[in-house]
Protein backbone atom coordinates (compact mmCIF):
# COMPACT_ATOMS: atom_id res chain seq x y z
CA UNK A 1 0.00 0.00 0.00
CA UNK A 2 2.29 2.11 0.78
CA UNK A 3 4.43 1.31 -2.81
CA UNK A 4 1.25 2.38 -5.06
CA UNK A 5 0.92 5.62 -2.47
CA UNK A 6 4.79 6.68 -3.06
CA UNK A 7 4.32 5.25 -6.74
CA UNK A 8 1.40 7.90 -7.07
CA UNK A 9 3.00 10.57 -5.36
CA UNK A 10 6.25 10.51 -7.55
CA UNK A 11 4.09 10.76 -11.05
CA UNK A 12 2.02 13.17 -9.20
CA UNK A 13 4.99 15.11 -8.62
CA UNK A 14 6.72 14.38 -12.59
CA UNK A 15 3.31 15.52 -13.90
CA UNK A 16 3.15 18.82 -12.07
CA UNK A 17 7.28 19.16 -12.93
CA UNK A 18 6.25 18.54 -16.76
CA UNK A 19 3.12 20.31 -16.69
CA UNK A 20 5.07 23.84 -15.49
CA UNK A 21 7.29 23.51 -18.05
CA UNK A 22 4.76 22.95 -20.72
CA UNK A 23 2.93 26.00 -19.25
CA UNK A 24 6.15 28.08 -19.47
CA UNK A 25 7.05 27.22 -23.34
CA UNK A 26 3.27 28.00 -23.24
CA UNK A 27 3.23 31.59 -22.42
CA UNK A 28 6.86 32.19 -23.90
CA UNK A 29 8.68 32.38 -20.91
CA UNK A 30 11.14 29.92 -22.80
CA UNK A 31 12.58 31.40 -25.60
CA UNK A 32 13.18 30.11 -28.99
CA UNK A 33 17.00 28.86 -29.44
CA UNK A 34 19.42 31.66 -31.14
CA UNK A 35 19.11 30.25 -34.86
CA UNK A 36 15.53 30.80 -34.83
CA UNK A 37 15.28 33.94 -32.63
CA UNK A 38 18.34 35.38 -35.17
CA UNK A 39 15.47 33.79 -38.27
CA UNK A 40 12.41 35.52 -36.70
CA UNK A 41 13.93 39.25 -36.27
CA UNK A 42 15.17 39.05 -40.02
CA UNK A 43 11.23 38.17 -40.64
CA UNK A 44 10.68 41.21 -38.54
CA UNK A 45 12.48 43.18 -40.39
CA UNK A 46 11.47 42.02 -43.27
CA UNK A 47 7.81 42.37 -42.88
CA UNK A 48 8.18 46.12 -41.81
CA UNK A 49 9.26 47.15 -45.09
CA UNK A 50 12.20 49.22 -43.90
CA UNK A 51 9.88 51.16 -41.57
CA UNK A 52 11.76 51.63 -38.28
CA UNK A 53 7.84 52.45 -36.46
CA UNK A 54 6.64 49.50 -37.85
CA UNK A 55 9.50 47.01 -36.72
CA UNK A 56 9.23 48.43 -33.34
CA UNK A 57 5.95 47.87 -33.47
CA UNK A 58 5.81 44.15 -34.59
CA UNK A 59 8.52 43.71 -32.03
CA UNK A 60 6.39 44.93 -29.34
CA UNK A 61 3.99 42.48 -30.71
CA UNK A 62 6.27 39.74 -30.55
CA UNK A 63 7.67 40.86 -27.25
CA UNK A 64 4.33 40.96 -26.02
CA UNK A 65 3.04 37.67 -27.35
CA UNK A 66 6.30 35.56 -26.78
CA UNK A 67 5.30 32.97 -29.38
CA UNK A 68 7.61 30.54 -30.91
CA UNK A 69 7.88 28.63 -34.21
CA UNK A 70 5.87 25.40 -34.06
CA UNK A 71 3.55 27.44 -31.48
CA UNK A 72 0.09 26.57 -30.99
CA UNK A 73 -0.91 27.89 -27.66
CA UNK A 74 -4.77 26.75 -27.17
CA UNK A 75 -7.11 29.28 -25.88
CA UNK A 76 -10.28 28.59 -23.70
CA UNK A 77 -12.75 29.72 -26.38
CA UNK A 78 -11.86 27.33 -28.74
CA UNK A 79 -9.05 29.40 -31.02
CA UNK A 80 -5.17 28.98 -31.12
CA UNK A 81 -2.42 31.02 -31.19
CA UNK A 82 0.22 30.09 -33.45
CA UNK A 83 3.56 31.03 -34.25
CA UNK A 84 6.14 33.44 -33.25
CA UNK A 85 3.89 36.59 -33.01
CA UNK A 86 0.68 34.38 -31.66
CA UNK A 87 -1.51 34.80 -34.72
CA UNK A 88 -4.79 33.78 -33.46
CA UNK A 89 -6.35 31.05 -35.47
CA UNK A 90 -9.68 32.89 -35.96
CA UNK A 91 -7.71 34.96 -38.67
CA UNK A 92 -6.91 31.73 -40.22
CA UNK A 93 -10.54 31.35 -42.84
CA UNK A 94 -10.26 35.20 -44.09
CA UNK A 95 -6.37 34.92 -44.65
CA UNK A 96 -6.93 31.22 -46.34
CA UNK A 97 -9.57 33.29 -48.82
CA UNK A 98 -6.77 36.55 -49.18
CA UNK A 99 -4.41 33.77 -50.29
CA UNK A 100 -6.36 31.66 -52.00
CA UNK A 101 -4.64 28.37 -50.18
CA UNK A 102 -6.61 25.94 -48.30
CA UNK A 103 -6.93 27.30 -44.64
CA UNK A 104 -4.92 23.94 -43.63
CA UNK A 105 -1.98 25.10 -45.59
CA UNK A 106 -2.49 28.60 -43.89
CA UNK A 107 -2.74 27.61 -40.49
CA UNK A 108 0.84 25.06 -41.00
CA UNK A 109 2.39 28.24 -42.45
CA UNK A 110 1.27 30.12 -39.56
CA UNK A 111 2.78 27.92 -36.70
CA UNK A 112 5.89 27.30 -38.85
CA UNK A 113 6.76 29.78 -41.29
CA UNK A 114 8.61 32.96 -39.06
CA UNK A 115 8.31 35.04 -42.21
CA UNK A 116 4.75 34.41 -43.08
CA UNK A 117 3.66 34.90 -39.48
CA UNK A 118 5.34 38.04 -39.42
CA UNK A 119 3.57 39.61 -42.38
CA UNK A 120 0.49 38.31 -41.54
CA UNK A 121 1.31 40.25 -38.20
CA UNK A 122 1.75 42.96 -39.73
CA UNK A 123 -1.28 42.97 -42.36
CA UNK A 124 -3.56 42.52 -39.28
CA UNK A 125 -1.64 45.63 -37.26
CA UNK A 126 -1.96 47.54 -40.41
CA UNK A 127 -5.60 47.06 -40.99
CA UNK A 128 -6.30 47.47 -37.21
CA UNK A 129 -4.86 51.31 -38.39
CA UNK A 130 -6.56 51.72 -40.99
CA UNK A 131 -10.03 50.38 -39.33
CA UNK A 132 -9.35 52.84 -36.03
CA UNK A 133 -6.84 55.84 -37.62
CA UNK A 134 -5.15 55.25 -33.89
CA UNK A 135 -2.23 53.42 -33.45
CA UNK A 136 -2.83 52.44 -29.53
CA UNK A 137 -6.14 51.11 -31.23
CA UNK A 138 -4.53 48.94 -33.37
CA UNK A 139 -2.18 47.50 -31.09
CA UNK A 140 -5.60 46.56 -28.92
CA UNK A 141 -7.17 45.33 -32.27
CA UNK A 142 -4.11 42.67 -32.80
CA UNK A 143 -5.26 40.87 -29.59
CA UNK A 144 -9.06 41.60 -28.88
CA UNK A 145 -12.47 42.83 -30.17
CA UNK A 146 -13.05 44.27 -26.61
CA UNK A 147 -12.26 48.06 -25.42
CA UNK A 148 -10.99 47.09 -22.25
CA UNK A 149 -9.12 44.14 -23.22
CA UNK A 150 -7.19 46.60 -25.98
CA UNK A 151 -6.37 48.92 -23.43
CA UNK A 152 -4.79 47.11 -21.29
CA UNK A 153 -2.89 44.86 -23.97
CA UNK A 154 -1.90 48.37 -25.54
CA UNK A 155 -0.35 49.32 -21.81
CA UNK A 156 1.48 45.80 -21.63
CA UNK A 157 2.58 46.21 -25.18
CA UNK A 158 4.25 49.65 -24.43
CA UNK A 159 5.82 48.47 -21.19
CA UNK A 160 7.38 46.10 -23.77
CA UNK A 161 8.36 48.73 -26.12
CA UNK A 162 10.22 50.71 -23.81
CA UNK A 163 11.95 47.53 -22.04
CA UNK A 164 13.54 46.87 -25.88
CA UNK A 165 14.13 50.23 -26.56
CA UNK A 166 13.87 52.87 -23.84
CA UNK A 167 11.32 55.92 -22.61
CA UNK A 168 12.75 57.41 -26.14
CA UNK A 169 11.08 55.07 -27.91
CA UNK A 170 8.00 57.66 -27.43
CA UNK A 171 9.82 60.64 -28.22
CA UNK A 172 8.67 62.93 -30.75
CA UNK A 173 11.61 62.31 -32.82
CA UNK A 174 11.23 58.36 -32.68
CA UNK A 175 8.78 58.25 -34.99
CA UNK A 176 5.15 60.10 -36.51
CA UNK A 177 3.07 56.85 -34.72
CA UNK A 178 4.59 55.59 -31.63
CA UNK A 179 4.31 58.99 -29.46
CA UNK A 180 2.17 58.16 -26.68
CA UNK A 181 0.62 55.43 -24.95
CA UNK A 182 -2.98 57.88 -23.70
CA UNK A 183 -4.50 55.67 -26.71
CA UNK A 184 -6.41 59.17 -27.74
Amino acid sequence: MMDRLRTALLVTALVSIAALAVSDRAWGRVRSDPAEERQIASCIRLASGGKPWLEKTLWGLRDQEGGWVGAAVANTNGTHDLGPLQVNSWWVPRIAQLVRRPPDHVRHWLRNDPCFNAEVARWIFLSGLAATGNYWRAVGVYHSPTDWRQRDYAKSVAARLRGRFGNLVFSPGASPAIMSTRGE
